[in-house]
């Protein structure tokens, strides 16, 4: 018999925003990303995130728009499935289960990173290697994703929430004082970082790129579409309001930092300097407790992410078993919770594998998290651009009556996401210059996997048409056991 994801109690909206928001880390990507930005581009670092809010919304349109209709635990692998055809959806989901895989190890990492840093700020000395740390951190990993989806959920709300709530309160203070001249080092609350401010067009578009890494995963909640309530109506909605949300805060943020760091060249230079901007600011606005504070939530925010990038992962690993590829273990359930508790433990097993062999070669913490963050979005530029081919083909086909003339949204989305890639792959110190190469031979292994198996893509068109297409269900809840046994025949 074949499984089906199921929760003793349906997801609700703000517990599918969390999974979306928790693959995100806020708390990660304002403490680390502001840097590289405020290096290119010097004080326009807010204006770049609402150029790079504004592309990462043009590709949540195509999610936005398919999961209207359809809803699965593949994300990708099934949106693009139904309206390009089955090869297609395997060579998107293989490409999306490269980045959560990826993400899994880089976030395990980063988990050890920053636990280093919080002792350090403690006056402690971790004297052990980097992956213990990470292989702790997996434990705790799969004691909340065993459960059933909704404490997966409401323990990445609790944990992101006290990360963002004590960025929004240091921004505050920020914005309050330099507005009111207390600033420390005299700082002002300059608006002009909203516009070029001798910079170029060009060098911020290219910065966006920074920015839209920030981004990156906003589409994890696609992959609860079995496990939420009323999903046609909760999904889009989640992935809307984790863009537009977060987007809000990031501009916010970036726009505190900016100023609580000053924008003359002085300031800019600091900004681009410093390695916890989050951290920094705190110690200097606030004082010594609540800089260890943020150094806790920074901890805290890339556990978080850890639990969504394989929570996202087991939920693809169990879609593509379920369809026939993988060892069939992958496709079971457990009986209580409905996860997949399997295809669980070997994503956090590939993580721990990967940071142990990384930590033994010699790798930090850091630049694991580096290294496999930019693996991870690479693997998911690809996934995005055939999710957005599929909104194309989408509308065109007239199923969606979707009106023709916002065909522009997707193809300004897919005209981004090849920017963004050739920006990650071009003009690249070793070792990034070989990751391009890497997320590509990633790829290109999920599409001679399925070109080589046409069993394999006939058996994954039966399934999917089986388990999306249901006239009788508004609702786009999971197909009935009848229509699987079916897809099955």
């Amino acid at each position: 018999m074949t499984e089906e994801l199921r929760s003793p109690r349906k997801l609700r909206l703000w517990e599918a925003l969390a999974l979306s928001v928790g693959l995100m880390g806020p708390t990660l990507a304002m403490a680390l990303n502001g840097a590289g930005v405020s290096a290119t581009v010097g004080k326009a670092v807010p204006l770049v995130f609402v150029l790079g809010l504004i592309g990462v919304a043009l590709v949540a349109y195509g999610f936005v728009r398919l999961t209207r209709h359809f809803n699965h635990a593949g994300s990708v692998y099934a949106l693009a499935g139904v309206t390009l055809g089955p090869r297609a959806g395997f060579f998107g989901g293989f490409a999306l289960l490269g980045t959560y895989i990826f993400f899994a190890v880089c976030t395990l990492a980063a988990t050890a990173v920053f636990t280093e840093a919080f002792a350090a700020a403690l006056g402690l000395s971790l004297d052990i290697p980097w992956f213990a740390v990470a292989a702790v951190a997996a434990v705790g990993v799969w004691a909340v994703n065993s459960r059933e989806s909704r404490i997966t959920a409401r323990t990445l709300l609790i944990v992101e929430g006290v990360g963002i709530l004590g960025m929004l309160v240091l921004s505050a203070i920020i914005v309050i004082r330099t507005g009111t001249g207390h600033a420390p080092g005299g700082q002002t609350l300059d608006l002009s970082v909203f516009g070029l401010g001798g910079t170029t067009m060009s060098a911020v578009m290219t910065a966006t790129v920074f920015a839209f890494l920030s981004w990156a995963g906003f589409e994890a909640c696609a992959s609860l579409g079995e496990e939420t309530a009323d999903p046609r109506r909760n999904v889009p909605r989640a992935l809307a309001g984790s863009v537009l949300l977060t987007g809000g805060l990031y501009v916010f943020v970036m726009f505190a930092q900016t100023v609580g760091f000053g924008t003359d060249e002085k300031g800019v230079a600091a900004f681009s300097g410093s390695e916890s901007s989050l951290s920094a600011l705190a110690q200097t606005y606030i004082g010594t407790w609540f800089s260890l504070v943020i150094a806790f939530t920074a901890v805290a925010s890339a556990f978080a992410a850890s639990i969504s990038s394989t929570a996202a992962a087991s939920r693809l690993m169990f879609a593509l078993a379920r369809d026939g590829f993988g060892p069939k273990a992958l496709a079971r359930t457990d009986r209580r919770t409905g996860s997949p508790t399997v295809a669980l433990v070997v994503a956090l097993v590939l993580a721990v594998a990967g940071d142990v062999i990384l930590d033994l070669t010699g790798v930090h913490a850091f630049d694991a998290y580096y290294w496999f963050a930019t693996l991870g979005v690479l693997c998911l530029l690809v996934a995005y651009a055939v999710a957005g081919a599929g909104v194309i083909a989408f509308i065109l086909s007239g199923r969606g009556r979707i009106p023709r003339h916002e065909i522009v949204i997707p193809v300004l989305a897919i005209a981004y996401l090849c920017f963004v890639f050739y920006n990650q792959s071009v003009g690249q110190a070793s070792p990034l210059s070989y990751f391009p190469w890497i997320a590509a031979a990633w790829c290109l292994a999920g599409m001679v996997t399925v070109l080589a198996a046409p069993k394999l893509a006939r058996r994954i068109g039966e399934r999917l048409t089986a388990e999306l297409t249901r006239p009788d269900d508004p609702a786009g809840t999971s197909p009935t056991p009848e229509a699987r046994k079916a897809a099955q025949a």
